[in-house]
């Protein structure tokens, strides 16, 4: 959902109220746009909420998203990064879920590497 300046917080704090009482578990704020995590079983019901509320998304769909990330330094970015690829290019894979966090320093690295 866009954030509009001046009502960030009204919108967010009408977003928390409309998706937490739908059973979301948690509201990321991702800049100019928000993440609602909830459990699959309660997809439907998040949705149909905020359709209700009127509150424009772009997409509503199950990801998985892994309990525990790993924080990775740079050697072991760089490996995850070469299996997620070679992964990637089979084609009998359809989706590729990592729990692997690279930290803003190390992926300044690794893009100052690809140059």
């Amino acid at each position: 959902m866009p954030k509009r300046p001046g009502d960030v917080e009204v919108a967010e704090d009408s977003l928390l109220e409309v998706v937490l009482d739908a059973g979301a578990e948690e509201v990321n704020d991702n800049g100019d746009t928000f993440e609602v995590v909830a459990e699959a079983s309660d997809l439907v019901a998040v949705r149909e909420a905020v359709q209700r509320a009127g509150i424009d998304y772009e997409s509503a769909e199950a990801s998985w998203v892994p309990n525990l990330q790993v924080p990775l330094d740079l050697d072991g970015a760089r490996k995850m990064i070469r299996v997620i690829e070679a992964l990637e290019d089979s084609d009998d894979v359809q989706n590729v879920y990592a729990n692997g966090d690279i930290p803003d320093d190390v992926l300044a690295q690794l893009d100052d590497d690809e140059d």
